[in-house]
């Protein structure tokens, strides 16, 4: 994996619930804000399809429960 080295800055409380996460999975402190960054960025994505879609078909009705094939 390339990465590319990035400052930020986190309050104290940011830090230590990051130190406690990273302790309690045995990652390091960069794998856990690497996998917040990739959840957040993905959960945009999932967001915004949904956005776009949104009142797509605004007259659409759900069919009947009573409709429901049942297995």
């Amino acid at each position: 994996m390339s990465a590319t080295r990035t400052q930020i800055y986190l309050t104290d409380e940011q830090r230590e619930r990051i130190d406690r996460a990273a302790t309690a999975e045995g990652i390091t402190m960069a794998e856990v804000i690497r996998r917040a960054v990739d959840q957040f960025v993905d959960d945009r994505g999932g967001a915004a399809a949904l956005q776009a879609t949104f009142g797509a078909v605004p007259d659409a009705t759900p069919p009947s429960r009573d409709e429901w094939p049942r297995g």
